[in-house]
């Protein structure tokens, strides 16, 4: 089951499997998401919870016991349910069960709302902490954009600009874990060119970040500009000769190489005080049609 968002600017569909967006159009229906072909990856927005990237092991360590958790955490195959839906809004909501303690033995509600306004599409993610104890919590987005945008100019045109420069190193990842922070950035006075070969060995990820909006696109061509005020971490991956390449606002990563410990205390873990709610928000906007 799906729902349908949509105004003079933008159309925006959203899978109840995973709360995820799975179609987003502009005025004239171009599309500007990944299709999610299975030929390079099914995904197409995934929301990652209760953790982001991969666990070592694929387990949670939690008051030493061990809970299977596999990559991104569980919330992208789940089946949300409904909460309310208007031509412009809706809100969707998972919420703690017997599976889920399985993996994750807290409870809590997970409300994932859409909101358009304008030429904007606006995500916030709301995880409620109903236990009298804190719980450790994970969140990542990661919308996969067509590239190339359907804006006219050469894929190999495409750059992702920083609001700011970024001189911090990247990591390298180590069988799906974080490794240490001795790649240097790949930025060119605050952009990113983009290149096929930037991920051969997988995501760039970046643990220290300045910036908290990007704009994607070709120079001189309609664009796209992703802001994620809050979150203190960022991914940019594709698998090279993909249609899309993934820009993912996160708070939290993969556990570091040779982590051992408890889950609240690995790196990027926030832990949300009982009876409160945490909030993490992403803003995608597109130009107007006349921008250049």
């Amino acid at each position: 089951m799906t729902v349908t968002l949509s105004n003079a600017h933008l159309k925006a569909r959203i899978s109840l499997q995973g709360a995820e967006l799975i179609d987003l159009c502009d005025e004239e229906g171009r599309d500007l998401l990944w299709d999610g072909d299975p030929a390079f990856w099914t995904g197409r927005s995934p929301l990652l919870f209760p953790v982001v990237g991969r666990l070592r092991d694929d387990r949670a360590l939690v008051d030493g016991r061990a809970y299977a958790m596999k990559q991104h955490g569980f919330a992208r195959i789940s089946t949300f349910d409904m909460v309310d839906a208007s031509p412009e809004v809706c809100r969707l909501r998972l919420a703690a069960s017997p599976a889920t303690r399985e993996r994750y033995p807290f409870d809590f509600r997970f409300d994932m709302t859409y909101r358009l306004q304008g030429a904007r599409l606006m995500f916030t993610a709301s995880i409620l902490n109903p236990e009298s104890r804190a719980i450790p919590v994970s969140f990542g987005f990661h919308p996969a954009l067509r590239w190339p945008l359907p804006y006219g100019g050469e894929r190999e045109a495409h750059e992702i600009r920083f609001d700011t420069e970024e001189p911090a190193s990247l990591h390298r990842l180590s069988d799906g874990l974080i490794g240490e922070a001795t790649r240097p950035s790949p930025l060119q006075g605050g952009r990113l060119l983009l290149r096929d070969e930037l991920f051969e060995d997988g995501a760039l990820v970046w643990s220290t970040l300045a910036s908290r909006t990007v704009r994607y696109g070709v120079p001189g061509r309609r664009s796209i500009t992703v802001s994620f005020p809050g979150m203190p971490h960022l991914g940019i991956w594709t698998k090279p000769g993909a249609g899309y390449v993934c820009i993912e606002p996160w708070q939290g990563y993969a556990d570091p190489v040779g982590f051992e410990g408890e889950l609240r205390d690995k790196p990027g873990i926030v832990m949300i005080p009982p009876g409160e709610n945490r909030h993490f928000t992403m803003e995608i906007a597109l130009d107007p049609p006349d921008a250049s």
